[in-house]
């Protein structure tokens, strides 16, 4: 006490500027939760945006995901099963799936990918100027 006493401090304005700092400190805490709050919005839009829609009609060709657990998998070997046909769509996702041999089964349907098919050698024969293609 008798030190604050010889250095002469005022308790009014220390208390106002310790209030003062503390009311920054607050703000500061406000801004970085609301910047916080609009990054994490922006970065939800922009993840969303790059999740591919799955919309799949009966008949169209499919591949399934593997996703068992493999002991001796190579590495250039496909996770990919197919293709599928697909025979009838469910609510929540279901799909029932049927493969060469007629055998039906339901899977999920984040599981599966579009078939977009090999492409097939193109054989070009040159007679007399004219190209003539065979599959």
């Amino acid at each position: 006490m008798w030190a604050l006493k010889k250095l002469n401090l005022d308790w009014g304005a220390a208390l106002s500027q310790r209030m003062n700092e503390m009311n920054k400190c607050d703000e500061f805490h406000l801004k970085s939760y609301e910047s916080s709050a609009l990054y994490k919005e922006m970065m939800k839009k922009y993840h969303d945006q790059k999740i591919k829609k799955h919309e799949f009609a009966s008949s169209d060709q499919v591949l399934l995901f593997n996703s068992r657990l493999r002991l001796f998998h190579g590495k250039l070997k496909s996770k990919w099963n197919g293709p599928f046909t697909i025979t009838q769509m469910f609510p929540h996702g279901v799909v029932e799936l049927e493969n060469k041999k007629g055998t039906k089964f339901k899977v999920n349907g984040h599981r599966i990918k579009i078939y977009l098919g090999q492409f097939e050698s193109v054989n070009e024969v040159i007679k007399g100027g004219v190209v003539i293609k065979s599959k």
